[in-house]
């Protein structure tokens, strides 16, 4: 939970490094509030509209937070955060974009500052 507010607290901060942990952790936590999400308005017995409007309304609040988190995350390994563009290149982009977010940390300072892992 630390990590996803962590994330919500630079919520359009798109300088900067982001760990790893803190890009999956966030991921993982905003996959379990949508799953929880549609739990609670299912058993609430709503509609189906109120489930997308719910999801897309959930969607919008996480997008600027979850873009600005794979930047950083980015950054980290020494990318600009230009590549997260590459998603738009059919399959091979998303691919490549998904090892890159799990790529270690590069280990000294780059130019979006010191590394992470070493501050903690």
């Amino acid at each position: 939970m630390e990590w996803y507010i962590k994330v919500l607290k630079q919520y359009a901060d798109f300088s900067g490094r982001a760990r790893r942990k803190e890009y999956w952790m966030f991921t993982l936590f905003n996959i379990i509030m949508m799953f929880v999400l549609m739990f609670v308005i299912m058993m609430v017995k709503g509609s189906p509209a109120m489930l997308a409007l719910a999801t897309i309304a959930y969607s919008l609040y996480i997008i600027i937070p979850s873009i600005a988190v794979v930047v950083r995350r980015l950054h980290d390994i020494g990318k600009s955060g230009w590549w997260y563009f590459i998603v738009l290149v059919p399959l091979v982009g998303g691919i490549l974009l998904i090892v890159w977010l799990c790529t270690d940390s590069q280990a000294d300072e780059n130019k979006w500052g010191a590394n992470p892992k070493e501050l903690e």
